[in-house]
């Protein structure tokens, strides 16, 4: 019969999944109940607060349980992971909410909203404090996604997938913007393999070392990436090519008009670049211990 973790049960991390659950809890609840959530980016929303929420009670109730043995996945390597794309939701969350739902807001449901609003931004801070614990630290004997370089691979693929909802179907417009997708899709599924080899321990199945495949993958993205940093914008906004312009529509709504989800590919993209560098330098300089 399973029993609670003496061990887990005095350690600071049951404190912060705790104020994570706690915070994402009552984040989604207050936004169910006033129902301000509508559109696409209320949806989103409402997803990062219930996904993170769910996550954080499962990792809890298994680590109070000291059921870890019994997970099919690494749990070296799935905490941290998690914890690193819940704190990267609720940031998201923390900023798209307020941003699009209490800017003009009046009546009973703002108190509401300014509440889910601070809470949302507890939540990170608690998921963040989670990553700090659980990161490796130097000389430490940890899984790969407590190091600097696995959760630069969070980091990464979340930053795809901002990018994928912001394509639009703009990359249709030159065959310059197709090879930008191209590096963005290349990219982003090898990141993703990495990360699932890792939680599923699946590692020591490629036919060549998993520590040479870091290094030579980073730089094939730094590589890949440093030409979309370069094309995006030029195709997008010179004048010489496609020179997309601001119009009226754009700053109306809960939206973004397609000038500014251009700029934000843009912005994205080179965010990532730096990502897939500082990648590449830690993977060049990480002794990775395989457990």
């Amino acid at each position: 019969m399973p029993v609670i973790s003496p061990t887990f049960s005095s350690s600071p991390l049951l404190y912060v999944r705790l104020a994570a659950v706690l915070f994402t809890c009552v984040t989604f609840s207050l936004v169910v109940h006033c129902g301000a959530y509508g559109g696409r980016s209320g949806d989103w929303c409402l997803f990062c607060w219930c996904f993170s929420f769910a996550g954080s009670l499962v990792v809890l109730l298994v680590e109070l349980l000291g059921l870890q043995s019994r997970t099919p996945v690494s749990w070296r390597n799935f905490p941290i992971t998690f914890a690193t794309y819940a704190a990267l939701f609720c940031l998201s969350a923390s900023i798209i909410y307020p941003l699009y739902f209490l800017k003009g807001q009046h009546g009973s449901n703002r108190d509401y909203q300014i509440a889910a609003s601070v809470f949302s931004c507890l939540a990170t801070l608690a998921y963040m404090a989670e990553v700090s614990l659980s990161r490796a630290r130097p000389g430490e004997v940890a899984g790969y996604m407590a190091t600097a370089p696995g959760l630069l691979k969070v980091c990464e693929t979340f930053v795809a997938c901002v990018i994928f909802v912001f394509l639009d179907q703009s990359y249709e417009r030159h065959g310059a913007l197709k090879w930008c997708l191209a590096v963005y899709c290349v990219c982003f599924i090898l990141s993703a393999a990495v990360i699932v080899l890792c939680v599923g321990e699946c590692t020591g199945w490629l036919p060549f070392p998993f520590n040479r495949f870091l290094s030579a993958y980073a730089l094939l993205a730094v590589l890949l990436y440093g030409t979309a940093t370069i094309i995006w914008p030029v195709f997008n906004f010179d004048s010489n090519h496609l020179a997309t312009r601001r119009d009226s529509s754009c700053g109306q709504g809960h939206t973004l008009c397609f000038w500014e989800k251009l700029v934000a590919v843009s912005a994205l993209t080179g965010l990532n670049f730096l990502l897939y560098l500082a990648d590449l330098v830690y993977s060049a300089r990480l002794v990775f211990i395989k457990v």
